[in-house]
């Protein structure tokens, strides 16, 4: 039978810190297309150099990569897709793992993969790894234009899992490029949380609720203090999400 081919995919703006390492851990694959939304430092000299597929998605208003995703999948030239962002490396051994996945020919139409993020200097030590829907079918695959949205697969889907076999996420953030990405990402939410029907009580249990979630039920009291902030943040970021749909219905 012959052997299932993947093409890495990744969409890019200005990302040219770490793009080099993460194309240089998926280079052994089939293909690489950078989808770029029109980015005006040297991240397609670059991905020029490392021989990618280049396609371009015009920026506008955006400010997130999900409107762009479904456009890089479809440039994509082999029947499997890995998308990988720019600040995320392909360990060796998940590499092997996503070419036994596909050609198990299984009838398994994308797979979840593990990835380890960095927060002050530290890999997260939650209980489990944080597992996205990265590996599929091109065409039977779409991407919702929203942020952190999730793929949508025609088809079943399974897990890759294994010691060293992940996504290593780069970018370590400092709190005022968290708190500012925070601001965008909240408000980028907004319209599919618009009919939600927030109250007072949302701003005090939401919170709660996902700092209890992160920081006992995921684990990141073994973190130390860097956990509790972390903890902290998740709890304020739906803090102030919830204020910003409260708000826009007092507006009206």
């Amino acid at each position: 039978m012959e052997r299932q081919k993947i093409s890495v995919v990744i969409n890019t703006y200005n990302a040219s810190q770490h793009l080099e390492k993460a194309l240089q851990a998926a280079k052994d694959f089939d293909e690489i297309v950078v989808c770029d939304m029109e980015s005006t430092d040297n991240t397609l000299d670059i991905a020029r150099k490392y021989g990618c597929k280049i396609v371009t998605f015009p920026r506008g208003e955006h400010r997130i990569a999900e409107p762009a995703r479904t456009t890089a999948i479809r440039a994509a030239t082999n029947p499997w897709v890995l998308v990988v962002d720019a600040d995320e490396i392909i360990t060796p051994e998940l590499r092997e793992a996503v070419y036994e996945a596909v050609n198990r020919n299984d009838g398994t139409a994308g797979y979840m993969i593990p990835r380890k993020n960095l927060f002050m200097g530290m890999y997260i030590r939650d209980f489990h790894y944080e597992k996205l829907l990265r590996l599929f079918l091109r065409d039977k695959t779409t991407w919702p234009p929203y942020i952190h949205s999730i793929p949508e697969v025609a088809g079943s889907v399974g897990k890759i899992e294994g010691y060293n076999i992940c996504l290593l996420h780069l970018m370590d953030e400092t709190i005022e490029e968290y708190v500012s990405k925070m601001n965008t990402y909240t408000t980028s939410e907004l319209p599919k949380k618009a009919n939600r029907h927030y109250t007072f009580w949302s701003l005090t249990w939401r919170p709660f609720w996902r700092f209890f979630k992160k920081y006992i039920m995921d684990g990141s009291f073994r973190m130390g203090t860097r956990g509790y902030i972390r903890a902290l943040m998740a709890a304020y970021y739906q803090f102030i999400l919830i204020s910003k749909v409260l708000e826009k219905r007092y507006r009206k």
